[in-house]
């Protein structure tokens, strides 16, 4: 019968291997010390709230923000028009590289919803109900286009554009932005790897196998909701307070966003309640600062559960 033996100091020999370290956040998380980013409440501090699409694909006809705005204790209404016109380059996404203008059109809609669930306006007020309730004011009148639900059919030749002006570019090496071929598609990219003759290798098998995979959405799961708290000085510094795993990378795309130098823009990573890749690139980050720039307070934004699900997550369904 093996015995478990615990011990609190080294092995004979060993400086590490056989001890228990003690975590060096661990004190803090049991003892409700350690600060998670909704955590955070500065003096003034707004609650944000973001309208969000019903629909799966729409052009944004027209958006009347002037009733919530009327709102008494609304402190901030704004929309894709209030985002700086950001350049089409790729920047850092902590584990791989993407597009600035795609990833603000995603904080907040430009001239169209790409999927259910996508912000198309946000409110800053005294408290989360006031704040709700302005929601609810906001007038967005929709033109629903073609849904895709599939690669395969977002593929075709015929397919309903999501990106417009979009064109796929052919990448030779990961991390660089390729060579534009102007063909317009749903196809950002494509990259090949090639090893080998496959034509050979199929007729010198022994067995062939051929079958369709396909893998569904998923989504990390992770407890702790996206959060963000932003405070815009009148010096033009903004401050982000969030949940994130790569605070450098969140700054870089804070910065690309919002227009200003990365020089201007401090992230401070509180304490993380899961992420496993997803929290490394923005979603709530720049909507709190706009908002925090509007209304000249702190702003708070943390997304609900369904919002989560619907408006986050990198892995998209593949056949």
């Amino acid at each position: 019968m093996t015995t478990i033996e615990e011990r609190t100091t080294p092995k004979a020999g060993y400086k590490v291997v056989g001890s228990r370290p003690i975590r060096h956040d661990g004190v803090d998380k049991v003892t409700g010390r350690a600060q998670y980013g909704a955590d955070i409440n500065l003096p003034g501090t707004l609650h944000g709230k973001i309208l969000r699409s019903p629909h799966g694909h729409a052009r944004i006809v027209s958006i009347d923000t002037s009733k919530a705005e009327a709102l008494p204790d609304v402190k901030a209404v704004v929309t894709g028009a209030d985002v700086p016109i950001v350049q089409d380059m790729m920047i850092d996404f902590g584990e791989t590289m993407g597009n600035a203008r795609l990833l603000a059109e995603n904080c907040l809609a430009q001239e169209k919803t790409l999927y259910k669930g996508h912000a198309v306006a946000a409110v800053a007020a005294l408290n989360p109900h006031v704040a709700e309730e302005a929601l609810d004011l906001i007038e967005v009148e929709y033109e629903p286009l073609p849904v895709i639900l599939n690669a395969l059919d977002a593929m075709r030749d015929d397919a309903p554009l999501l990106h417009d002006a979009m064109t796929t570019r052919s990448i030779a090496e990961r991390f660089t932005r390729g060579d534009d071929t102007g063909v317009h598609s749903n196809v950002a990219s494509h990259l090949q790897f090639k090893r080998g003759d496959l034509d050979e290798g199929f007729a010198k098998a022994d067995v062939v196998v051929e079958r369709e995979f396909t893998t569904s959405t998923v989504h990390q799961g992770y407890i702790e909701p996206h959060t963000s708290t932003a405070r815009w000085d009148p010096d033009g510094h903004v401050t982000i307070w969030t949940s994130t795993q790569g605070a450098f990378g969140i700054r870089g795309q804070a910065a690309a966003i919002l227009g200003v130098p990365e020089g201007k823009v401090t992230v401070i990573p509180m304490e993380i309640g899961g992420g496993f890749g997803a929290k490394t690139y923005v979603h709530v980050d720049p909507v709190a600062a706009l908002l925090s720039r509007k209304s000249g307070q702190p702003v708070k934004v943390t997304m609900s559960r369904t919002e989560v699900f619907e408006a986050s997550g990198p892995t998209s369904a593949t056949t």
